[in-house]
């Protein structure tokens, strides 16, 4: 297979060429790793799994999710690929050692209104830890189903605070890196919040059309808040896929000290 490749020197890397940002923003760094058709659709209009790309990209997914310290999910997207987070590759693992880094990243899932099944497949394996970011919207019958499956945080509000779930994730556990793996909803709430630092998103040779199909950024018809730069520091062509990585520019901003959100053991959406 025919391999072509376009590279900016300074940030060629994924997540590993990220600049030295964390400890400035108090939070870790973020890459989103997503694939999408031509027509720029990640899924069909019922949100069902598509296998729609190559081995090459599920690699490449792979490969993301192993440089970083953690691995973030939304639980819709969990519930519907009803997938582990692991690393099957041996050598992935073994290369994560080598980096000083636990074999498997740490798990982390999202979920507003915290009704997350305790029987799904993440919960079968304890190959890393989890920890679930929620409100006390959650039912108690989910909180005691999950309480020895996870740490689980539970805030007061309706939804997550995102940004308070990174800092607690970089206080608390010494996350330097998350690799996001949506879904769209989450990725657009982080974007909005200048909480994505790279995109790594490989355009699949196909178009599913349909305007209810979610777009990178789901289905709202609503615009970003503002306007969000990318700066594209690599592009990789394998086969009819182009695999490419973006590094978002932030807009410099002079905030003030925000509390780390607490922890309640046992307690999730």
């Amino acid at each position: 297979m025919g391999a072509a490749s376009v590279s900016r020197s300074k940030l060629s890397h994924g997540v590993q060429g990220r600049p030295n940002r964390t400890r400035a923003l108090r939070r870790p760094f973020v890459a989103a790793t997503f694939a999408m058709t031509v027509d720029g659709k990640i899924t069909t209009r019922n949100f069902s799994p598509v296998d729609f790309t190559s081995r090459e990209d599920k690699q490449h997914l792979f490969r993301q999710r192993a440089l970083a310290d953690a691995v973030l999910i939304g639980h819709s997207t969990l519930k519907r690929d009803n997938i582990r987070l692991g690393l099957p590759q041996a050598d992935l693992r073994e290369t994560r050692i080598k980096r000083g880094q636990t074999p498997y990243p740490i798990r982390v899932i999202v979920s507003n209104q915290g009704k997350i099944d305790s029987r799904l497949k993440i919960f079968q394996s304890d190959i890393s830890p989890i920890i679930i970011f929620s409100t006390k919207r959650m039912l108690r019958k989910h909180q005691q189903a999950l309480r020895e499956k996870a740490t689980l945080y539970l805030s007061d509000t309706q939804h997550v605070d995102l940004a308070a779930m990174l800092r607690t994730l970089r206080d608390k556990y010494k996350i330097r890196t998350v690799a996001c793996e949506g879904g769209p909803t989450l990725f657009r709430a982080l974007l909005e919040r200048g909480l994505i630092d790279q995109l790594n998103l490989t355009i699949a040779p196909y178009m599913f059309g349909g305007a209810n199909a979610p777009t990178l950024t789901g289905l709202s018809k609503e615009f970003l808040p503002a306007s969000v730069h990318c700066s594209l520091i690599d592009m990789r062509v394998i086969g009819d896929e182009c695999f490419l990585t973006y590094r978002i520019k932030h807009k410099r901003r002079h905030r003030s000290p925000e509390p780390v959100a607490s922890a309640a053991n046992g307690i999730a959406r």
